[in-house]
């Protein structure tokens, strides 16, 4: 099978802010321990389901009455892809199913060739799940002869207890990795404040991210060394850091808060290619790239004035600075 859902955890069992860029990436499934049984309160605790965002309302609804059958209590259903957005957004995850009381997660793949369901449990931390903890996993080119593995596994080994469970997916749980205030500006604090920018923990890719500040962003950074938390930057005397988020663009703008009232096949992104602002059309499915800047104290993060994803994150980041560098009138 090619499954290509990337799970961006590192070996220390820390998402890394830039783990994107890691020439290193590994799928999510390398990283569980597939020998390991269904988790043992299965059929009597709440599970949250992760599925591709490519299943049907008619799978979502086949595979919410298996689990009914099966006493698996799935209280909610997020889209795969919104888990690995982001740092912020894992973590936003994270507390949102602490307050849920979520003790199982089950991941939903679907590719061309079959349908993955494998089925851990929730770390409770902001990792969500930790490398290498154990794991049941199947695969079946039909969807419903996995959930017919996935019944008898659970049927000979657990006694159903969860009685009373949804009929329908529930699908509109509000995920907001923004902290803070949420601003469609740049900080003009930076013409004072240094902005801390965290390395990848690759060479090449820290070299390239390192020279992009250094020949277009006219103020102060500090490169800084990678799974540094936050909490230790602001300790170092930083004051901002910068983020990212990457998925897709519609899923994108839904996170940072951008109004998706309207349904739209392209997003219009503004792009610099050549230090002159041009229009671009993505597709809305497309996974793309958007930068922000945070102040880590308060939370509050600077959009800036513009939509300006990008499908690769040396020019979402150029887009970014040369947009900030227009505004603010910097040379």
């Amino acid at each position: 099978m090619n499954f290509k859902l990337i799970f961006f955890i590192l070996l220390s069992g820390h998402i890394s802010s830039f783990g994107q860029l890691v020439v290193t990436e590994k799928t999510w499934i390398e990283d569980l321990n597939l020998q390991g049984g269904l988790p043992e309160k299965l059929l009597s605790t709440r599970t949250a389901v992760f599925d591709d965002y490519t299943l049907t309302q008619k799978e979502l609804l086949e595979i919410q009455s298996y689990f009914q059958r099966i006493g698996i209590d799935a209280i909610i259903h997020f889209e795969l892809d919104i888990l690995f957005a982001s740092k912020d957004v894992t973590k936003a995850v994270s507390d949102y199913l602490v307050k849920r009381e979520i003790t199982n997660l089950i991941f939903i793949e679907k590719d061309e060739q079959a349908y993955r369901i494998s089925i851990t449990t929730f770390s409770g931390k902001e990792n969500v799940v930790e490398p290498k903890q154990a794991a049941w996993s199947t695969s079946n080119r039909l969807l419903t002869e996995a959930l017919k593995t996935l019944y008898t596994t659970a049927a000979n080994q657990q006694k159903k207890q969860n009685l009373l469970i949804n009929d329908l997916p529930e699908t509109d749980a509000k995920i907001d990795p923004i902290v803070g205030k949420r601003n469609e500006f740049y900080a003009t604090d930076l013409k004072v404040d240094p902005l801390a920018v965290p390395k990848t923990g690759d060479e090449t890719i820290d070299k390239e991210l390192e020279e992009i500040f250094q020949n277009n962003y006219p103020l102060k950074f500090k490169m800084t060394e990678p799974g540094v938390t936050e909490k230790e930057l602001r300790r170092q005397g930083q004051l901002y850091v910068m983020g990212f988020i990457y998925t897709r663009g519609a899923v994108a703008k839904e996170l940072l808060g951008y109004d998706m009232t309207k349904t739209e096949s392209a997003l219009l992104s503004v792009t610099y290619p050549d230090n002159q602002q041009q229009l671009k059309n993505i597709p809305s499915n497309t996974p793309v790239f958007k930068f922000y800047f945070k102040h880590i104290d308060s939370g509050n993060i600077f959009l800036g004035t513009k939509w300006d994803a990008d499908v690769t994150w040396q020019q979402a980041l150029l887009n970014y600075i040369r947009g900030m560098k227009a505004e603010l009138r910097l040379n």
